[in-house]
């Protein structure tokens, strides 16, 4: 085997692996966000639509919603800071970070309908800590919990192929939203019929794809997160 071919096959393995893991996250985000949707009303990883649905709240003068949205973004924020701190404490970055989430879905389960605005800012810190898990493939930025940014990058490679150039790589970009699309729909299914104890199915297959990412080799492991390189200024 000459030494291009296997590269070749290293890079096929590497993307095939990373593409596997958006499309489970993704289809994660998706089924979570059905979920949050379906019992709270309001979106837990959909943050330009949260905004969106704030500014007219508040128009509307219903300002209770309109913090509520607010403090949604916030906790998102957060959930996204969060993630990344945890993403640079452990080796196995992928593997921590979605086990977190997964305990943070878990606890929102028990909490049930009673604490609803706790249940509700748990699982959206936990859809903004899931976006440090897998932060691009192949030096290609990947969303996972929102796919406007993914369908943009993908209509915009489809015009420079009509243009005439002929990389693929921006093929890539539909996963996230076909894995968004396929979980959505077992949210919605799991909302109508579960209520809010759907959120154990989502901590328990946050844990199952958690637990699958132990078998992915370190060499691979380490190409979809870059360790956080801390700049400290020196007065």
């Amino acid at each position: 085997m000459t030494r291009q071919r296997h590269r070749n096959i290293i890079r096929v393995r590497r993307t095939g692996t990373g593409i596997a893991l958006v499309a489970a996250i993704s289809f994660i985000a998706g089924m979570t966000d059905a979920v949050g949707l379906y019992i709270s009303g309001d979106f837990v990883s959909f943050m330009t639509g949260n905004t969106t649905r704030a500014a007219v709240s508040m128009e509307a003068g219903i300002y209770s919603h309109a913090v509520k949205l607010l403090f949604a973004i916030i906790a998102f924020v957060a959930g996204n800071a969060g993630g990344i701190v945890v993403a640079h404490k452990f080796d196995r970055r992928i593997f921590a970070v979605l086990t977190g989430v997964g305990a943070l879905m878990a606890i929102a389960a028990l909490l049930r309908n009673e604490a609803g605005l706790a249940q509700f800012y748990l699982v959206v810190f936990a859809m903004g800590m899931v976006n440090a898990a897998v932060e691009h493939i192949e030096g290609l930025p990947i969303g996972l919990t929102y796919v406007t940014g993914a369908l943009s990058r993908f209509g915009r490679g489809i015009g420079r192929f009509l243009l005439g150039e002929r990389s693929l790589d921006w093929g890539i970009q539909i996963v996230p939203w076909l894995g968004m699309i396929c979980g959505a729909i077992c949210g919605a299914v799991l909302g109508a019929t579960l209520q809010s104890d759907a959120l154990w199915v989502v901590a328990a297959t946050v844990f199952a794809v958690a637990i699958a990412t132990l078998v992915i080799p370190r060499s691979l492991r380490h190409r979809y997160n870059q360790r956080v390189k801390i700049r400290r200024i020196v007065p």
